[in-house]
């Protein structure tokens, strides 16, 4: 004949604690096996400057042919889309090789104080940096408006 046993749902949890091997678990638990090899994805990163006539912006954009950048302007909205293409080959022990292939589009847009003068833009590219020379639309002067 079976015992009967009155069931506690609590007695479980009570005996639970939480603390009791935690250096053991995160001993088990490791992301970086999982992620080595993994690099991330580049982003655009610039610098924006502003003068009186214009404003200059440096966007660091390495390994990219300059074929590949483009850059859009409307009104004071600036875009900078660049499509990046890489290739790795790293060769093992034995017959093992990895081939890495990256193809992607980084974009970067931003909205400027003033209105930029299209016709007047500078743009060069060198050393995986790309120059712009913005120039500032004529008439672009705020108003300073009196609250009655």
């Amino acid at each position: 004949m079976a015992n009967l046993t009155r069931f506690d749902p609590f007695s479980d949890m009570m005996r639970f604690d939480p603390f009791r091997n935690m250096d053991d678990f995160f001993k088990e638990f490791s992301m970086m096996p999982s992620l080595r090899g993994m690099e991330a994805e580049p982003r655009i990163r610039m610098d924006v400057a502003e003068t009186e006539q214009a404003y200059q912006i440096k966007a660091d954009i390495p390994g990219v042919k300059k074929e590949d950048i483009k850059v859009a302007i409307d009104g004071n909205v600036v875009s900078i889309r660049a499509e990046t293409k890489e290739e790795k080959e790293e060769k093992m022990e034995g017959n093992m090789v990895r081939k890495e292939r990256h193809y992607g589009e980084q974009y970067r847009s931003f909205t400027l104080p003033q209105d930029v003068d299209e016709s007047k833009v500078e743009a060069r590219y060198q050393d995986g940096v790309l120059s712009l020379m913005l120039p500032k639309k004529a008439g672009g002067t705020t108003k300073q408006i009196t609250i009655q």
